[in-house]
Order: structure tokens, then C-alpha cells, then sequence
């Protein structure tokens, strides 16, 4: 068992997550909250930083829509899993921070950071983007972690794009440095989706009826395969009802539902030739990483999809995209290893 699965069943980090932390530079000794949230799922882990070797304890999976606020669940954690005062936090959060709150549409209640601050006695707390989190925690991944989804004979070296459906679609990029990474947030979900064949054509004029604007996790991302199944359902002639993402998804595996299963295989083809047009978009020769709470259940019959010739199929590009490896990994523990890290480096002492 990777050390990642560890975490996510509760039981204590091995050494190699205590090496990760402990790379960083560090800061005065202590414990530090870190968390990393979205908009299904928040996930958080105390941080011992300082010494010899930081570790990741107290690790804690909540459905967000349990909880009233992000607040609670983190009060919650602390008056739980804190063996003593913690002041410090860093949050990897779906969205960007503009002034006091973080704007984002798919987090079921608003975050404040001054109520944050307030209600749990920290003296410091810093933001990052969640999937800013995860780029800059692959760093670290070892390969027993990841599911291969394309092989690259030749793999360069560059910057390294990651991006995965949950309930939005989050990307971000983590550049190589001579000290740090630094790491490019996104907001690729947001950007105009873009058909490539005569079905996704047709499926993007059914979206425009309306909206002018379809980002593309309408349709990559947990709803927006709800979404597909409906569509495509319309497309079809076919009365259905409205599902639920894991429902369609479960439906599409045992091929029990043939709009089901055809919602899946565009999904995936969609997902590979968006993929593909990031890579080129951000120069990320480097390789991508998948995450994403929908792509671990699937991840057979993504191997099975067009997910990979359309990643690949972008015309002389082809030859680039062919040494460009792609790996699926399970996000949610790197997002809190990511946030402690990102903690670590941007509050480092001399």
C-alpha cells in the first residue's frame, strides 16, 4: 500500500510522506493545520513541522455538505484530533481568495478566512488553490502511487501540468526551479469548451440553448457527466431520469444503460483531447498527473477509452504528445501534503 492510501484509511504516514515534508524548509518547530478542501470533500491532516522528521497525523475525510461551513469542519477536527494548541494553518481551496472571502461556485457555503482566523485562535493561515496544492506535491510522488495511463519511450524534462474532474475541473502547473518549484494556479474549467467531433459538436449546441458561455467542467467534472447522461439522453430520444454522477458512472461500468455507457466514452475521449490542449497551452512536457474524486473509479475503462489517441491527436503536435507521460493519482492526500509544503516554503525562516 502507497503511502497516500495509508492516509486515506487513517493509519499513520511512512517515512517517504516524512521525507516529503521534510525536504521543504522549514519553519519554527509546531503543529500545523492543513487541509485541503473541495467542493465535495474536505480533508484534513495535522502537520508536525520542525525537527527531524515532520509527520502527517489525526488525517480526516468530511462530506462538506454535513457541515455548515468550512469553520465547523476545521473546529471540528481540532477539538477532535489537536493534542495541543495549533495557531497555524494552511488550506488547499477550490477557488481564489478575493479580499476576505474565496470566490468559487462549486463549494456548497461561502469561506471566510477572517472568520476562520477568529473562531479558531490562528495566528497565522494561508490560502492556496487546491489543485496549486497537488502540482506542487507531485513533486514527491513515487511510482507505485500512480496508475500509468500513457507511456512516453522517451520522456522529457518541464514543467508538469495537473488537472482533474471532481465537482469542477481543477488544473494547475508546477514549473521546475533552481530552489522551489513555482507553481501556475488555473481556472481551465472555466474556459470555453471545445468540441473536436460531430457528437460533441451537437452536445455543445444543446448546452448553448442556456448560456453564451459552456465552461468546460459543465461537462468534464462529476455533474458534468450528469450532464452528459442527460443530453445525450435528449440526443437519443430516450426518456431517462436524472442521475447522479457515481449512478451513471455505475450504470456505464456494468453496461447496463446504453446512454450511460455512451456518456462515459465521450467523457473520457472529451477528457483526453482537453488534456492534450493544455499540455500545449502550457508547454508541460514534463508529464501530466490525473486527479480528481471521479477518475479512481473509472480508471479501467479510462485505459480502455479514447482517452489517449485523442490526448495524442493534435496533428504535427502528435510527435510531442507521444513522449508526454500521463499518470492517474488519488488527490485528496497530496492536497494536504501539498498544502503543508506550500506552508513550508512561503513562510521559511532563514
Amino acid at each position: 500500500m502507497g503511502v497516500f492510501a495509508a492516509m486515506e484509511k487513517g493509519q499513520s504516514v511512512t517515512p517517504v510522506a516524512s521525507r516529503q515534508i521534510a525536504e521543504a524548509p522549514r519553519t519554527a518547530s509546531g503543529l500545523l493545520l492543513a487541509a485541503d478542501v473541495g467542493g465535495t470533500y474536505a480533508r484534513v491532516g495535522l502537520v508536525e513541522i520542525g525537527g527531524k522528521a515532520p509527520s502527517v497525523s489525526g488525517y480526516r475525510k468530511y462530506a462538506c455538505a454535513d457541515y455548515p461551513s468550512l469553520t465547523t469542519i476545521l473546529a471540528d477536527f481540532l477539538g477532535t484530533g489537536a493534542p495541543a494548541r495549533v495557531d497555524r494553518a494552511a488550506i488547499a481551496c477550490a477557488g481564489y481568495a478575493l479580499d476576505d472571502l474565496v470566490i468559487n461556485a462549486n463549494l456548497p457555503w461561502q469561506v471566510s478566512l477572517a472568520e476562520i482566523r477568529r473562531t479558531l485562535g490562528l495566528d497565522d493561515l494561508l490560502l492556496v488553490n487546491d489543485f496549486a496544492a497537488i502540482a506542487y506535491a507531485t513533486e514527491y510522488v513515487a511510482q507505485r502511487d500512480v496508475v500509468q495511463i500513457a507511456a512516453a519511450a522517451e520522456p522529457m524534462q518541464g514543467p508538469v501540468l495537473v488537472v482533474g474532474p471532481g465537482t469542477g475541473l481543477g488544473a494547475a502547473v508546477r514549473i521546475p526551479g533552481a530552489v522551489s518549484p513555482m507553481i501556475l494556479s488555473t481556472e481551465a474549467g472555466q474556459s470555453a469548451l471545445t468540441p473536436s467531433t460531430a457528437i460533441e459538436m451537437e452536445i455543445l449546441r444543446l448546452l448553448l440553448r442556456d448560456s453564451t458561455h459552456v465552461p468546460v467542467e459543465q461537462v468534464l467534472s462529476g455533474p458534468g457527466l450528469a450532464n452528459l447522461y442527460a443530453v445525450i439522453g435528449e440526443m437519443r430520444g430516450v426518456a431517462s431520469k436524472r442521475l447522479t454522477p457515481h449512478e451513471v458512472t455505475d450504470a456505464a461500468l456494468i453496461a447496463k444503460d446504453a446512454v450511460a455507457l455512451e456518456a462515459l466514452q465521450v467523457f473520457c475521449g472529451w477528457l483526453g483531447s482537453v488534456v492534450g490542449n493544455l499540455v500545449l497551452l502550457y508547454g508541460a512536457q514534463g508529464g501530466v498527473y490525473l486527479a480528481g474524486g471521479i477518475l479512481p473509479q473509472i480508471s479501467d475503462f479510462l485505459l480502455r477509452s479514447d482517452f489517449v489517441e485523442r490526448f495524442r491527436d493534435k496533428g504535427p503536435m502528435r510527435a510531442l504528445l507521444e513522449r508526454v507521460p500521463v499518470n492517474l493519482i488519488e488527490h485528496g492526500q497530496l492536497g494536504v501534503l501539498g498544502a503543508a509544503g506550500c506552508y513550508l516554503h512561503r513562510r521559511r525562516t532563514p
